[in-house]
């Protein structure tokens, strides 16, 4: 059996003393594009929260990464975020640096050097996503979906073992979804295993793959009917 990169044995999601999700029993495989659907406030964001070590696993087993999420420490957040990529529905990019120096700053806090390095970096993740002639510009002079792209671009720098997107399309028009769809599959095929927290089921429609759904307090897989 292959090591899971993301597994999760009767755990228990808190958010402070909240129970929010109960009994997760959780597996993603290296290469895996995994969707987690689910209402608003079925505990989809606290269940991404806790994989990136923003909320505590309290209860039950859990293993990211090759991170025992039960006894992180404080001091090794930075080292698992590393080993993930963290795609945001509102792109987090900071509005006063360019496209390049966006990609520069999150080379130079994860502790890269060397310049050259760091360019050539930057130069193949913006390729992978189609953005390398919008290098110079400013995340407010970029489209919804570039500035997405961008940020998809950052979550690749420091090759992650796994992907979590957190409603990566959720402030996007249909169309433009579409396009960013496009790029995680793309990235997906080159081997990036992605979970993905969505409630766009149109997307779910046309790009079918394995689902986990938020419902009740609990996460289950759906069995994809198929036609």
């Amino acid at each position: 059996m292959s090591q899971p990169v993301l597994e999760l044995k009767d755990a228990a999601i808190y958010q402070r003393e909240n129970l929010i999700l109960s009994d997760v029993s959780v597996r993603v495989e290296k290469g895996e594009f995994v969707y987690l659907i689910g209402k608003t406030g079925t505990g989809k964001s606290s269940f991404m929260k806790t994989l990136y070590g923003d909320l505590p696993l309290q209860e039950g087993k859990g293993e990211i990464v090759g991170y025992d999420l039960p006894t992180l420490k404080e001091k090794d957040i930075p080292f698992l975020r590393r080993k993930l990529g963290v795609v945001f529905q509102d792109f987090k990019l900071l509005n006063d640096r360019t496209v390049k120096d966006n990609l520069l700053f999150v080379l130079t806090a994860t502790g890269w050097k060397d310049k050259k390095e760091m360019d050539a970096k930057i130069d193949q993740v913006l390729g992978k996503v189609d953005m390398k002639t919008k290098a110079f510009k400013y995340p407010y002079q970029l489209s919804g979906g570039e500035q997405q792209r961008v940020a998809i671009a950052r979550a690749l720098l420091n090759d992650p073992e796994l992907i979590l997107a957190d409603e990566p399309t959720g402030n996007l028009d249909p169309q433009t979804s579409v396009e960013v769809m496009e790029v995680l599959q793309e990235i997906n095929k080159n081997g990036n295993t992605i979970l993905m927290a969505t409630h766009d089921y149109a997307l779910l429609l046309k790009y079918p793959s394995k689902t986990l759904k938020c419902d009740e307090n609990q996460i289950f897989e759906v069995v994809q009917k198929t036609v």
